[in-house]
């Protein structure tokens, strides 16, 4: 009895993993990430200063970044695949 509901519990969590990582996969896929747009505080992720989305310090900062659909940013002014 306890070694089933151990294998269940441990399948849980492995099913439970394998779910996000796919997710990730599929935004990553359907993304990009757009540099030299984000807002002051608005980027998506960890820039060259800091570690957290949500802050970076300037406007329109080279190296942050926000992500969008894939074919977006270069059709936007001042939106770049690679940091500046």
């Amino acid at each position: 009895m306890k070694t089933t509901l151990l294998t269940a519990a441990i399948a849980s969590v492995l099913s439970l993993g394998i779910v996000g990582m796919s997710a990730q996969a599929a935004d990553e896929v359907t993304t990009e990430k757009c540099f030299g747009l984000a807002k002051a505080g608005m980027n998506d992720c960890a820039g060259a200063s800091h570690a957290c989305s949500g802050q970076s310090k300037t406007n329109g900062g080279g190296k942050e970044f926000v992500k969008l659909p894939k074919g977006t940013c270069e059709r936007l002014v001042g939106g770049s695949l690679t940091a500046k």
